[in-house]
C-alpha cells in the first residue's frame, strides 16, 4: 500500500512539473493536428539555397503551438541570438505600453523630452517631429545619419537632433534606425529605466522570456533599433502576442488598439512603385509603427541578414526565421511558396512517417566544420608567434600553439588583452571569449558593452604547407569570420573575411617572432 501510495505521489508531482514547464513554454503539437503537412515543412527547409541562406533556427507556430523547430547546430534553442532590427519591434512595444500607462502620446513632439537641447529647436522640422514620425520611419532625413552618429558621437541622442531633416516629417519614409534609438531613448526618460528594463515586468514576466539583453549607447541607453538578442522561443512567443490581439493566457496585456495600429499601413515606402514591382515585394506593401506590412495579408518584424517574425493572421500562424541570408526577399518567397498554401483550415490525417521523417531532418541539423581536404606535410607553423601592423581588428600579436591537431590560438589586442581561443581541425571546438566578433555596428561606441563572452565555435583547416585557414564562428550572432592565415620567409600575412561583406577583404600583415 505504502508502495502504491508512493508512486501515486511520484506520478502527480511529476506531472505537476510537466504542467509547469507547458505553462511557462508554448505548448508542442504535430504538424498534421494543426492542419499543415510536414512533407511540406520539410520542403520548406529543404527549398533554402546554401549558397545564399545559412539558417540558423526555424520555428512554425500553428493556432498558438509549436508545429515544428529546429537549430543549426552550434546554435541552439537556449541560446540567444543577436537580432538586428527585430529590436524595433520590441522597442515599438514598450512605446505601446507608455501609451497605454499615459505617459506618453504618439502626436508629442520629440524635442519636448530633451529641453537639453533647446537651442535645436529651431533647425528646420525639429520642432515638428512627432514620436509618430520615428516610428513610421518619416522623420524626413535625406541620408539616414546612423553611421556618422554612432562611430563617432558619445552623445547619440545630440547627434540625431543636429542632423538636418529636408522633408517634411509624416510626408516621406527612410529607413531609419536612429529614430527608433530615439524611441528607446524617450522611454528612458519618461519612466527612468532602459526599455530592457521597463518592459520586463509587462512583457517578459508574463510571456516567461528570461535572460534578455540588450545593447546600449555610451549613456547606458538601449540602443534601440538594434541590438536586443532573445532566443528563438522569445520571439515567437513576442509574435503570437501580436496575433492575438495583445492576449497572453486570457490576460490582455498589451491594448487591442495598439496592436491594431501599430501593425497597420501608416506610410508607402514607395508610392511611385509600380504595381507589379509592389506585387513581387514584401518590403512595398506599407510600414506600421515598426513592423513591415508582407504581402498575403501577413505583417513582421524584420531584421539584416535574414532574422524574422512573420505574423499570418489568416492563417493562424507564425514563422521564425534565423539566419544569415544575402537574398532577403527569397527568405519571404520561400515562406508563401511551401507554408501558406500548407495551412489547411481542419486538421489532417495523422502521418506517423512523415513526421518521424521531419523531426529527424530537425534534431540533425548542424553547420558543418570546413573539411580537411587533402593532407599537408607542416614546415613552418611550429609554436609561431606574430606581431602585427596596425589593423582593423585592432590585434597586436596572435600566437599559433599546436597540441597535437588540436590549435590554441592566443591573440593580444590593443588593450593589452589576451584572448584564448581552442580551435578544432575540421570539427568545431567551443569556447567563450571576450573579443567580439564580426558585427555590422562593431564600431558603434559603448554599444556591446556588457555583452562579453561571446560564444564561439572555431575549426582550422591547412589549404598548403604555408596557408591556413580558420573560421571563427560567434553563434549567438548571425555572422562569422574567415581567416587566411599565411607564413612564409618569416613574413606573416593574413586575409580576413566577414560573412556578411563577401565583397571586401580585409588584410592583416606582420612579422614573425624568433
Amino acid at each position: 500500500m505504502k508502495k502504491i501510495s508512493f508512486l501515486f505521489c511520484l506520478t502527480w508531482i511529476l506531472c505537476l512539473s510537466t504542467s509547469k514547464n507547458l505553462a511557462q513554454g508554448l505548448v508542442r503539437s504535430t504538424p498534421e493536428a494543426e492542419g499543415v503537412s510536414s512533407t511540406a515543412i520539410e520542403q520548406f527547409i529543404d527549398s533554402f539555397d546554401a549558397k545564399k541562406h545559412e539558417l540558423h533556427s526555424v520555428m512554425i507556430l500553428r493556432h498558438g503551438k509549436v508545429i515544428a523547430e529546429g537549430w543549426w547546430k552550434p546554435y541552439a534553442a537556449n541560446l540567444k541570438h543577436s537580432m538586428y532590427s527585430v529590436s524595433k519591434s520590441w522597442t515599438s512595444t514598450a512605446i505601446g505600453f507608455a501609451v497605454a500607462e499615459k505617459k506618453i502620446q504618439v502626436n508629442d513632439k520629440v524635442i519636448k523630452f530633451f529641453p537639453e537641447y533647446q537651442d535645436l529647436a529651431n533647425k528646420p522640422y525639429i520642432a515638428d517631429l512627432t514620436i509618430q514620425n520615428l516610428l513610421t520611419m518619416s522623420v524626413g532625413h535625406e541620408v539616414e545619419p546612423l553611421r556618422g552618429v554612432v562611430a563617432t558621437q558619445t552623445d547619440w541622442v545630440k547627434g540625431f537632433l543636429s542632423a538636418s531633416i529636408a522633408y517634411k516629417p509624416g510626408t516621406k519614409f527612410l529607413y531609419n534606425t536612429l529614430a527608433t534609438y530615439m524611441l528607446s531613448a524617450i522611454i528612458q526618460k519618461v519612466t527612468g529605466q532602459k526599455v530592457v528594463d521597463y518592459i520586463a515586468p509587462r512583457l517578459f514576466k508574463p510571456l516567461d522570456i528570461q535572460g534578455v539583453d540588450w545593447e546600449v549607447d555610451p549613456k547606458g541607453i538601449n540602443t534601440g533599433g538594434w541590438g536586443i538578442r532573445v532566443k528563438t522561443e522569445d520571439m515567437a512567443k513576442l509574435g503570437q502576442l501580436y496575433l492575438q490581439h495583445g492576449k497572453w493566457k486570457g490576460k490582455q496585456i498589451l491594448p487591442v488598439s495598439w496592436v491594431e495600429e501599430a501593425t497597420s499601413k501608416h506610410i508607402d515606402q514607395d508610392p511611385s512603385a509600380s504595381e507589379e514591382k509592389k506585387a513581387n515585394s514584401d518590403w512595398l506593401q506599407g510600414y506600421g509603427y515598426q513592423f513591415w506590412r508582407c504581402r498575403n495579408g501577413a505583417f513582421r518584424a524584420d531584421g539584416a541578414y535574414g532574422q524574422y517574425i512573420v505574423m499570418m493572421p489568416e492563417q493562424d500562424a507564425v514563422v521564425i526565421i534565423t539566419s544569415e541570408s544575402h537574398e532577403l526577399q527569397d527568405d519571404l518567397n520561400m515562406v508563401w511558396k511551401h507554408l501558406l498554401p500548407a495551412f489547411e483550415k481542419n486538421s489532417l490525417a495523422p502521418n506517423p512517417t512523415a513526421q518521424k521523417h521531419l523531426s529527424n531532418k530537425l534534431r540533425q541539423l548542424q553547420l558543418v566544420a570546413p573539411p580537411q581536404e587533402n593532407s599537408v606535410a607542416l614546415t613552418n607553423w611550429s609554436n609561431t608567434s606574430v606581431q602585427l601592423d596596425k589593423n582593423a581588428l585592432n590585434v597586436e600579436q596572435i600566437a599559433f600553439q599546436f597540441v597535437g591537431e588540436k590549435l590554441n590560438l592566443q591573440l593580444t589586442d590593443n588593450k593589452q588583452q589576451k584572448h584564448l581561443i581552442p580551435v578544432g581541425h575540421g570539427a568545431w571546438e567551443m569556447t567563450s571569449t571576450e573579443m567580439p566578433g564580426p558585427y555590422l555596428l562593431r564600431a558603434a561606441k559603448a554599444n556591446l558593452e556588457g555583452q562579453a563572452p561571446f560564444k564561439v565555435a572555431s575549426s582550422y583547416r591547412w589549404i598548403n604547407q604555408n596557408t591556413m585557414e580558420i573560421t571563427l564562428r560567434f553563434f549567438e550572432s548571425p555572422h562569422h569570420w574567415v581567416w587566411t592565415c599565411q607564413v612564409e620567409n618569416g613574413q606573416f600575412k593574413m586575409e580576413v573575411k566577414n560573412s556578411f561583406d563577401r565583397l571586401n577583404t580585409i588584410k592583416v600583415s606582420g612579422n614573425v617572432k624568433l
